[in-house]
């Protein structure tokens, strides 16, 4: 931990810390519901559940850790809303036949939270559509919005392969259904995930897609917007509809959203704040987590690293910087939003300091950990408890986590979970 406070403090990067982390023991009030604490599991996809969408014995291992964590906000991973939309054949989904199945682990998942530290964290479930991204079977089956050369480079994918405005109108009532499933199932709320190059976080970025969710900003954000007013509409008024957003892609224009189009490579986020307003101020949003970049084409962006898929371009405080700066951008224009904020787990035992001094300054109102999680699932316990984060038992941002999920295989921390997962890195990865 010294060695990275120093580092900030020398380097002077904008990076804000605070050594009393009692303010992250504070609770978040929403209109109808109350965050017991200011920590965050982010969605980390296991891939790991059973063919028809349920939870396997390794997602359910996985989910009473967090539960046994003491975070009071648990933002279940990526689960499908239509099955041609899985990112891979063991994705969890949400349908008719699996509510029943969730409503079960939603119910062990908050009895052995409040069993552990007394709480009931607030749990909402990742909606999604994987795009581009999408496996159901275990092969690439993609399904795009438009080719975009900065991931197709010089092969062009088929025209079957880009989505018709006719699919896309049956999506918008999809996410309305699938709200209503989380509902019964037992979750706080919905994310209408739009991130990280998932279909509807590549529409932000259709400039060159024809028809009416392509162009201009109305019909980009046309399929994101009647998603969240669906999923207001099938729901209570207790229910929380929100979204884990990305506000930069990290690509020049015309392929990233969040970005000048005079080009370069630098945050413009006119547009994602014109998003948020309409989603905060229209849809009466009251929380958004906030992210960055691509993890499968510019992984720096928003999972800094010390070993990757590529030598990075950049310090990875660089990218820890840049993630604070959009997420403080967000929220120092929406005061009364409940802001996520992203990038801690690269910061290792420090990433404590730093959530609490994101949360003091007003970066965020909630500090997110990822990748920490998988690695080390009672870090919020040891925060809250012990004043402090281990660092033998932190994520030390190797990627193979991230390495496991490409090789088609479960995901989870090959280092610090070695007894589970370093068998299937062996298989996977090292051929």
């Amino acid at each position: 931990m010294e060695e990275i406070l120093k580092n900030i403090a020398e380097q002077k990067w904008k990076i804000p810390i605070e050594q009393d982390l009692s303010i992250l023991k504070t609770p978040v009030k929403l209109k109808y519901k109350t965050i017991p604490n200011r920590i965050a599991i982010q969605p980390m996809e296991g891939c790991d559940g059973t063919a028809d969408g349920m939870f396997s014995d390794l997602t359910r291992r996985r989910y009473q850790r967090f539960a046994n964590s003491g975070a009071g906000l648990i933002w279940f991973e990526a689960v499908a809303i239509v099955q041609e939309g899985r990112a891979n054949p063991r994705q969890l989904w949400i349908n008719p036949n699996t509510v029943e199945h969730f409503k079960r682990e939603v119910e062990a998942i908050r009895q052995a939270a409040k069993k552990q530290h007394g709480i009931e964290p607030i749990l909402i479930m990742q909606a999604t559509h994987s795009g581009r991204y999408s496996k159901p079977n275990g092969v690439p089956e993609p399904m795009i919005a438009l080719n975009k050369p900065v991931f197709e480079k010089t092969e062009p994918l088929p025209e079957r392969c880009i989505v018709t405005d006719t699919y896309l109108e049956r999506l918008e009532e999809m996410y309305g259904k699938a709200a209503m499933l989380a509902q019964q199932a037992g979750f706080d709320g919905i994310d209408i995930k739009c991130c990280h190059g998932y279909l509807l976080s590549e529409l932000m970025s259709a400039f060159n897609r024809e028809g009416k969710y392509g162009g201009s900003f109305e019909n980009r954000t046309r399929l994101y917007f009647n998603a969240v007013e669906n999923a207001n509409q099938a729901t209570a008024k207790d229910f929380i509809v929100t979204s884990r957003m990305n506000v930069y892609d990290g690509f020049a224009y015309p392929f990233g959203f969040g970005v000048h189009a005079n080009g370069g490579l630098q945050p413009d986020l006119t547009e994602p704040l014109q998003v948020i307003d309409r989603l905060h101020n229209q849809y009466g949003m009251e929380m958004i987590d906030i992210t960055i970049g691509n993890p499968y084409v510019n992984p720096h962006v928003n999972r800094p690293f010390n070993q990757g898929p590529y030598p990075s371009p950049e310090q990875p405080l660089a990218g820890v910087e840049r993630m604070m700066q959009c997420v403080g951008t967000v929220q120092k224009t929406f005061e009364k939003l409940a802001v996520v904020g992203s990038g801690f787990s690269y910061l290792k035992d420090a990433g404590a300091s730093v959530a609490a001094g994101a949360v003091k300054t007003g970066i965020c109102s909630i500090a997110g950990f990822g990748r920490q999680a998988f690695a080390y699932p009672a870090f919020a316990e040891d925060i809250f408890q012990k004043g402090q984060m281990d660092a033998k038992k932190c994520c030390i941002a190797c990627g193979k986590c991230s390495a496991l999920m490409r090789a088609g295989t479960v995901a989870g921390c090959v280092i610090r979970d070695s007894e589970v997962y370093l068998p299937y890195y062996r298989q996977y990865c090292m051929k």
